[in-house]
């Protein structure tokens, strides 16, 4: 499941942040309630901001972060609740596919949430942060094509692909033994290998992001709309023959996670139930207004 989601850091960075912890399953209440402190971090990080621009963004995110807490996260809540009854009795492809596009669902919603204050401060952003941005894509760029083996032979690529998912599985679901282990590799080598073509999207992404910028001291109505298109509506510009192998894709990837649910054994499925109880739990205790973790976690 998680894997659909990796794409979020390609995205708006004032939402990546953000956005990547609501949906994470390394998902804490520590870890939300240093969003803030994480997001600004990033954007800095991508951007080089000035005093002035931190400042802009701290108030920014504030408000959306306040929004999110208390009017997302509700649901949240109740979606993992609803994700525990379909997975009790063991998942299916629907329920895979389900979860999926409900993650994407709330990913476009926050991204719509957050296009106006993205566009404001995007609106500030100079040429010399965007050469900083570049640089950083390009050092990313490299890690990617190094840690998924782009340019390796098909084995390189199968095995690395298979590395991620078993990591991805172990997260969600529960602790894997070797025979299962063994077993899930097997199946991801049956994978359709697209990491050429992702690579080649997600360039194909950065040099969009890159024209949005060009746009960013234009009338402020028209460029928040483009940047809400850009941040919410991500498949926009991909090729029909490329958007065809990643619907077929992600059918075989959610077979596969079908598989590994039956291969879990009775002590392993109480641990994956009672990981999506806490999430729901998590989601709960955090909306409530008053609530003073976030003040103690600091």
């Amino acid at each position: 499941m998680l894997a659909a989601l990796r794409a979020t850091r390609s995205r708006v960075i004032l939402v990546a942040a953000l956005a990547a912890l609501l949906v994470s399953c390394t998902f804490t209440r520590f870890a939300y309630n240093q969003a803030d402190t994480l997001a600004a971090w990033t954007v800095d990080e991508y951007f080089g901001l000035d005093g002035t621009q931190k400042d802009e963004f701290n108030k920014r995110f504030e408000r959306l972060y306040s929004w999110h807490r208390y009017e997302q996260l509700p649901e949240y809540a109740q979606f993992m609740r609803t994700a525990h009854g379909r997975m009790q009795a063991g998942l299916s492809r629907e329920d895979v596919l389900w979860f999926s596009d409900g993650i994407k669902t709330r990913i476009r919603a926050l991204a719509r949430k957050a296009a106006p204050d993205a566009a404001a401060l995007l609106a500030t952003v100079t040429p010399a942060q965007i050469e900083h941005l570049q640089r950083k894509w390009d050092k990313e760029n490299r890690k990617y094509l190094r840690e998924r083996k782009v340019n390796g032979t098909l084995e390189e690529r199968q095995e690395a692909e298979a590395k991620r998912l078993i990591k991805h599985i172990q997260e969600w679901l529960a602790p894997l033994n070797g025979e299962q282990e063994q077993r899930i590799a097997a199946l991801a080598r049956e994978l359709p290998q697209l990491e050429r073509e992702r690579y080649a999207e997600r360039l194909r992404r950065q040099k969009a992001f890159l024209e949005l910028l060009s746009h960013r001291q234009e009338d402020p109505q028209r460029f928040t709309a483009r940047v809400a298109d850009y941040m919410a509506n991500w498949e926009r510009g991909r090729s029909a023959d490329y958007q065809k192998q990643l619907d077929l894709a992600w059918q075989k990837r959610a077979e596969l996670f079908v598989a590994a649910d039956r291969m879990l054994t009775t002590d392993q499925r109480k641990v994956a139930l009672r990981r999506i109880e806490t999430y729901a739990d998590d989601f709960t205790h955090l909306a409530r207004r008053g609530d003073t973790s976030r003040t103690a976690a600091r």
